[in-house]
């Protein structure tokens, strides 16, 4: 049932352009212990990026970093990225987090790499809890999605994990707030909430973590959730009934103050022309805010993920900086006639290279794609 919901109230824009533009940063450019059995040349992903090859004619591979394949777990490297992204209008990274059997992976890039760098600045970063299981997707030598490490969380290991969480990294000042509140993104509700045995042991846990957070001196926090509308990685297995809840309905009973996309693969197919993708998933945004509280629109500069997996024939084509500016300023149109929320834009990605989704600069497009935020800014 579609109800009304209280929209967010906008705190304050640390950046003088029209919204505050967050751009998602995938943590695996740089050595992970972890992961070191699938990435040996000891840079993390990087040796993906590199080995990749056409698949068919026109594919537009491989994908050439214009700054090179640099270590960003290096406090230099995060601060160059963080100096370019705001001369172009990014002004918040989000940063995808993972906690994997009882311990934390790719955070070196966060810890060593982008806080030493963000003293100083105007940059600001929040967290998207990344809550799926690690599996063989990200060696690139098979197709099989074989478990390698567990995502699952009971509510002991929840209040561990933000209680953490909370000391390191929501009270840090430079960390992104709405209405006070820092915010807490994440990826897979329906998996959360299985993992805690439904949906009021869910609600009871994020009142915890309410609670928690005013015993750090904080108002709360500003729960995220990430809109599927197209759910690739969850199984039924995995959620059982929870498949059949609809996801605007659990975002609403469990208690979220806002949503957006991580990936515009979630609202559209991911083997079609980049204008008829992005243009799909644009398409869902008044029904999704309708439906929830306060919809966050969402752009992505592309999907690709046959870096991974080298069976896959397919992605999303043809894309370009003209048509990625055309969707991010339907974004901005959509904040002008929604003028009850946040100016907030979430973009994929930073730095996604292996799924052909990033704003840095490369061979091919160089600088085009973050001038089409800055030109849309201004």
């Amino acid at each position: 049932m579609i109800g009304s919901f209280p929209k967010a109230s906008y705190l304050f824009s640390m950046n003088s352009s029209s919204a505050d533009v967050a751009a998602y940063i995938w943590p695996s450019y740089h050595h992970e212990p972890r992961l070191a059995h699938w990435w040996e040349e000891g840079d993390g992903e990087w040796v993906t990026v590199r080995a990749h090859q056409p698949r068919w004619p026109g594919h537009e591979m491989p994908k050439i970093p214009l700054l090179g394949y640099q270590d960003e777990a290096d406090p230099a490297v995060m601060r160059q990225h963080i100096d370019l992204a705001l001369e172009y209008g990014v002004n918040v990274f989000i940063m995808d987090w993972y906690w994997y059997d009882d311990a934390p992976c790719f955070e070196r890039q966060l810890n060593e790499g982008l806080l030493p760098a963000i003293e100083g600045t105007d940059m600001r970063f929040f967290l998207m809890w990344a809550n799926h299981d690690a599996t063989s997707l990200w060696d690139r030598t098979t197709d099989a999605n074989d478990l390698l490490y567990s995502a699952a969380t009971d509510r002991e290991q929840f209040e561990r994990i933000w209680t953490r969480n909370l000391e390191k990294y929501l009270t840090h000042p430079h960390y992104y707030r709405i209405d006070g509140k820092p915010v807490v993104s994440i990826f897979l509700l329906r998996k959360l909430v299985s993992d805690f045995g439904g949906i009021p042991a869910t609600r009871d846990a994020f009142a915890w973590l309410q609670e928690k957070a005013k015993s750090f001196g904080l108002p709360g926090v500003h729960l995220q959730a990430i809109h599927w509308q197209i759910v690739p990685h969850e199984s039924r297995e995995e959620v059982g009934e929870l498949m059949d809840v609809g996801m605007a309905e659990l975002i609403r009973v469990c208690g979220f103050d806002s949503c957006t996309n991580y990936q515009m693969v979630q609202a559209a197919p991911g083997n079609i022309p980049y204008a008829d993708f992005a243009q799909t998933a644009v398409s869902t945004w008044e029904k999704d805010d309708a439906e929830v509280p306060s919809f966050f629109p969402h752009v992505s500069v592309g999907w690709d993920n046959t870096h991974r997996n080298p069976g896959m024939q397919e992605g999303v084509t043809e894309r370009s900086p003209a048509l990625f500016q055309k969707a991010f300023q339907q974004a901005l149109d959509f904040l002008d006639t929604h003028p009850d929320r946040p100016r907030l834009i979430t973009v994929n990605s930073w730095n996604e290279w292996t799924e052909d989704s990033y704003l840095l600069p490369d061979e091919q497009w160089g600088y085009r794609y973050l001038e089409a935020i800055r030109d849309s800014l201004t």
